[in-house]
């Protein structure tokens, strides 16, 4: 359901204090290292026809979404997704969330460069586990997420990755609008902000790509999936207003508060059943559904969709014109985190608001 955060190894080749940090940022840039040192230039593969059908053609299918970025989407005309690399793993990286016992708020990780973020990034899943190991020791509530990609945010040119190559079109085209959004705009201490604008591109893109190529199909199939993801996310975030108002009690024994929280997810897990049914025994959540759910689980889909229908807003203002919706969320990310959230919070009621009059 979630596919990608951003590793911040390119801090790695700044100056930097203390053992321990030295050795993850050395780690970071080891990892994307390694990932370079393999890459091979797509058009090349083609040309020699180096792998199998099904890759070359998706290899080719991913060239032709990376052209629509740029011309149609005004996304950034560079290198990045021009070259491959083959990896000889499941997921590039692996994310470490955390959340206090009593909030559903990300921990954040302060870095040089890209600011703060609310996951902390690994490229080996073994690292991650240990530092998720070590924070539920301290006593957060802990996942660790495997992540399909990751940006350098410009930095550099990303490659395509093996993990990328998703067997429908919609996905594939999805993921590399999302990164290329992350190199458009990317603002300092603000994950949801990024990740939220990142994803709205990502839909709109999806969108325009699978009309321009007539797949009619596709573009069914992809509304349906969704519409389900809307309504899945939109009981996550339920959930999630119900813990903060427990959290909220204070005063309230540990051990009650404790009881509360676990009612709370379990009858999220009963609302989910009867989503499950109106989608007519759509399974493709399952897996999320089935973990011993957490905090941690809860703050990471809210970094990437709490604030996706205020960009999505934001973007219906600008008659749909991409330069116009970039210049007005440029304008907003200039403003400071505080006056972010108040805009946000402002257009969320209004919507909120417009929505009660539509349906009464």
């Amino acid at each position: 359901m979630l596919r990608s955060l951003i590793p911040v190894f390119v801090i790695a080749i700044l100056q930097v204090s203390g053992c321990s940090s030295l050795s993850y940022y050395s780690h970071l840039m080891n990892g994307h290292h390694d990932l370079i040192e393999a890459e091979e230039d797509i058009e090349d593969i083609l040309e020699s026809k180096k792998y199998d059908e099904s890759t070359r053609q998706r290899l080719k299918k991913a060239l032709e979404i990376r052209r629509f970025a740029s011309a149609e989407l005004g996304l950034p005309d560079n290198d990045s997704y021009t070259t491959f690399v083959k990896m000889d793993r499941k997921y590039p990286v692996w994310n470490v969330i955390a959340a206090e016992t009593f909030s559903v708020k990300a921990k954040q990780w302060c870095f040089l460069i890209v600011g703060c973020i609310n996951y902390r990034g690994y490229f080996k899943k073994s690292d991650a586990e240990l530092k998720a190991k070590e924070l539920a020791d301290q006593g957060f509530d802990v996942t660790v997420s495997p992540a399909a990609a990751y940006s350098t945010l410009g930095w550099f040119d990303d490659p395509l990755l093996s993990s990328m190559l998703y067997k429908e079109e919609a996905h594939l085209a999805g993921i590399i609008f999302h990164e290329l959004a992350h190199q458009k705009i990317y603002v300092d201490d603000d994950s949801a902000f990024n990740e939220a604008f990142a994803t709205a591109v990502e839909l709109e893109g999806v969108r325009r790509w699978l009309e321009s190529t007539n797949n009619t199909k596709g573009i069914n199939k992809y509304r349906l999936y969704k519409q389900r993801q809307k309504e899945f996310n939109h009981l996550l975030k339920i959930t999630r207003e119900k813990l903060k108002q427990s959290y909220a009690l204070e005063n309230t024994p540990p051990e009650i508060r404790i009881n509360a929280k676990q009612r709370i997810i379990n009858n999220m897990k009963k609302d989910y059943q009867k989503l499950k049914k109106q989608w007519g025994g759509y399974d493709g959540y399952d897996k999320w559904m089935s973990r011993d759910i957490n905090n941690a689980h809860l703050a990471l889909v809210a970094t990437y969709h709490e604030l996706v229908p205020v960009f999505e807003r934001m973007l219906s203002e600008a008659g749909q014109n991409m330069e116009k919706f970039y210049v007005s969320v440029e304008s907003t990310a200039e403003l400071s985190y505080e006056q972010r959230r108040q805009l946000f919070n402002h257009l969320s009621a209004e919507m909120a608001k417009s929505t009660f009059k539509a349906y009464n």
